[in-house]
């Protein structure tokens, strides 16, 4: 599986952090939780099996473009939630989806939430809740509205666990 990744700027990825440290503080499973320097608050814009890096490296002179994280969004599946950051669609974010989803093609089945017109953009705070602990991770975060910038970008290839950076 390779993704690739909007990075926002420091001022969001601290109110990310902070929400992760809480869930962590109120011993929840959290985003937080892997102690990796890869590991950080990201947009994903595109997964799939194989993908180039370098075919990217254009989408990096789109950046920077404002950002916004707004409500909670939950995600279900079977009897386990996660729970994310929305972040709020702009013709901007909008343009950099569509353009490194045409450079990745069209994403295979289990991956078609990356697709054009499918995506629904967050930042992830919590995986595997059960419902009970979704309710106490609602309660336990902040997640303050915040405005700020997608600055960065990456690819991030789980298979090889490598991170390559092209802003």
């Amino acid at each position: 599986m390779i993704s690739v990744e909007l990075i926002p700027d420091a001022e969001i990825e601290q109110s990310v952090r902070e929400d992760w440290d809480r869930l962590l503080g109120a011993d929840l499973p959290s985003s937080g939780r892997n102690p990796a320097p890869s590991n950080r608050p990201h947009i994903t814009l595109a997964v799939r099996n194989r993908l180039e890096a370098d075919a990217f490296a254009g989408i990096a002179d789109l950046l920077p473009i404002p950002i916004e994280l707004g409500a909670l969004v939950i995600f279900g599946h079977r009897d386990r939630y996660i729970l994310a950051r929305l972040v709020v669609m702009s013709a901007d974010l909008l343009a950099v989806h569509r353009a490194v989803a045409g450079l990745a093609g069209t994403p295979e089945p289990h991956y078609s939430n990356t697709g054009v017109d499918r995506w629904t953009p967050h930042v992830t705070l919590a995986r595997g809740l059960t419902a009970v602990r979704l309710a106490t991770a609602m309660r336990t975060i902040r997640a303050p509205h915040i405005r700020g910038e997608a600055t960065g970008l990456r690819v991030w290839d789980a298979e090889a666990r490598h991170v390559t950076t092209l802003r």
